[in-house]
């Protein structure tokens, strides 16, 4: 076995222990599955490390819960930096035992906690994988629990994370209306 299916493998085992539920499997494991999918589809010649980091991004996610957190921004915020941190260490430990090098384990930890999105094409290429996984499984269940106004703020906020390639490829895959497509179409910000 590789090492990279054993940490493939070893974040699947973790993930399997989330208790949340969807579509019958558990939550961390379906969106890790989801997450190589897309990221095989979009970077079929994807390094080691933005497989690992796509498989890896929500290890664990249901350990640091929401609730947990005070309410509001600020609250919200230092959840998703302690959840980043969380995803980096645990994932780095388990590259670490698969047998990659310190400098491998850096670059998806780098990832995993979206140091210099825009400027790093991995940590971009991550957050690009991130956001087709969300409008492919995720956005209409969400629009669908949220008003208008939200959606349109969510959509326009995940456009401007993604790279100008990955916009283009969204208005191409996807049959967007026309009030939501326009935040793909305008340059990043």
């Amino acid at each position: 076995m590789t090492r990279l299916q054993i940490a493939l493998d070893a974040i699947d085992e973790a993930n399997a222990k989330d208790p949340r539920m969807d579509e019958g499997q558990p939550e961390a494991l379906l969106y890790g599955t989801r997450m190589s999918e897309e990221a095989n589809r979009l970077f079929p010649n994807a390094s080691e490390s933005l497989q690992i980091a796509a498989r890896g991004q929500h290890i664990e996610r249901w350990v640091l819960k929401r609730a947990d957190y005070p309410e509001g921004r600020a609250g919200y915020l230092k959840w998703r930096r302690d959840l980043a941190m969380h995803h980096a260490d645990r994932v780095s430990t388990i590259m670490g035992d698969a047998g990659f090098s310190e400098d491998e384990i850096s670059k998806t930890g780098a990832m995993l906690r979206k140091e210099g999105i825009k400027r790093n094409d991995q940590v971009q290429a991550l957050e690009d994988i991130i956001c087709f996984v969300f409008l492919k499984w995720y956005f209409a269940p969400f629009a669908a629990k949220h008003p208008e106004e939200k959606v349109l703020d969510i959509v326009v906020k995940t456009a401007r994370k993604m790279s100008a390639d990955a916009r283009t490829r969204v208005l191409a895959e996807f049959d967007l209306p026309a009030d939501l497509a326009v935040a793909f179409e305008a340059p990043n910000t």
